[in-house]
C-alpha cells in the first residue's frame, strides 16, 4: 500500500525524493493509518483545488485495501 501511494504522489510533485509514506501500528478496529509528506512547495500540488486531489488519492487507496480486505486511512502531512 505504501509503494502505491508513494507511486501517486511521485506522479503529481516536482521533488520525487521528498516524498515518503510512514504507517502507523494498525488500530483496534484493524484500521491502518497511512501518513503522505511531500515538500512544502508540493503541498498545494498533492491537495490539489479544494481538496479534490487528496479526496481522489484516498479512494483509489482505499479501493485498494479493500481488495486485500484491508482499513486504511491516509493522512497528507
Amino acid at each position: 500500500m505504501e509503494e502505491l501511494i508513494a507511486a501517486i504522489a511521485r506522479g503529481l510533485v516536482e521533488d520525487k525524493e521528498s516524498v515518503t509514506v510512514k504507517a502507523d501500528a494498525p488500530a483496534e478496529d484493524g484500521t491502518i493509518t497511512y501518513h503522505l509528506h511531500v515538500a512544502e512547495d508540493d503541498m498545494g500540488r498533492v491537495i490539489g483545488k479544494q481538496g479534490r486531489i487528496a479526496k481522489a488519492i484516498r479512494t483509489v487507496v482505499r479501493a485498494a485495501a479493500t481488495k486485500k480486505e484491508m482499513k486504511v486511512v491516509v493522512e497528507i502531512d
